[in-house]
């Protein structure tokens, strides 16, 4: 069993492709954490990938954020994105990734947070 929550289900935590949940219980924790001082639902789109679905959705291939269990992105959009990136912000010494996608339709926006603190972290970038 995966990482859980009380707002957020295994399932909704682990990968579309083989149900993997991978998810580290730090990454949940603070994303648990963001949803209680939002406090309103948060919708993933995505959170842990194994390395093959990683490979085939996102540029970073095989050892991409989401494979290590610290990555989650957030459809949002508007206001809701303004509300979680100041959340986030706040919360730096736990997010130290943010990938902002605020482009095309308003139902594929979204918001990459992740806990990695290896490299070159704090870490901001545009998709």
């Amino acid at each position: 069993m995966g990482a859980t929550s009380k707002n957020f289900s295994e399932s909704e935590l682990a990968c579309s492709c083989c149900g993997k949940n991978e998810m580290t219980q730090e990454t949940v924790d603070a994303l648990q954490a963001l949803r209680e001082s939002i406090g309103k639902p948060l919708r993933l789109s995505s959170a842990y990938r194994c390395p093959e679905h990683n490979s085939k959705v996102s540029s970073t291939g095989k050892s991409g954020p989401h494979t290590t269990g610290m990555a989650i992105d957030i459809v949002c959009s508007g206001e809701d994105a303004w509300e979680l990136l100041s959340f986030a912000m706040i919360r730096a010494s736990i997010w130290k990734g943010i990938g902002v996608s605020q482009k095309g339709k308003h139902e594929s926006r979204f918001i990459h947070l992740d806990t990695i603190k290896e490299g070159n972290r704090p870490w901001i970038w545009s998709y």
